[in-house]
């Protein structure tokens, strides 16, 4: 007689049931621009460190200039990642950044 396994997730893991593939993709999504915000946010403080520390030392100077910029352009380009992904949302009523919901075509 074969015996009944429950495969489900128990006592602290319940909440592991409700995971999805297109939830744990919307998360990575969303940490994967969290975590590139605050990354390029320290490159940042660290470009203004240095320049601020280069004692007017032109070389310093020019690389902590090239670090800011650096900086400044990645998080324009993550901003501009959520914005489209905002967009995508809006229009097509898309749900990126919570469940990765794609609506289908309604065929009559």
């Amino acid at each position: 007689m074969l015996a009944q396994v429950n495969l489900s997730p128990q006592g602290q893991w319940t909440n592991l049931g409700g995971l999805t593939i297109p939830g744990i993709i919307a998360g990575f999504i969303t940490a994967v621009l969290i975590i590139a915000a605050v990354v390029f946010f320290f490159i940042l403080v660290i470009g203004g460190i240095r320049w601020i520390t280069s004692g007017g030392d032109k070389a310093n100077t020019e690389a902590a200039r090239g670090q800011i910029t650096a900086a400044l352009v990645g998080l324009v380009i993550v901003f501009a990642a959520w914005a489209i992904i905002q967009l995508l949302q809006t229009f097509f009523g898309m749900n990126i950044l919570q469940n990765l919901t794609i609506p289908t075509a309604n065929t009559p």
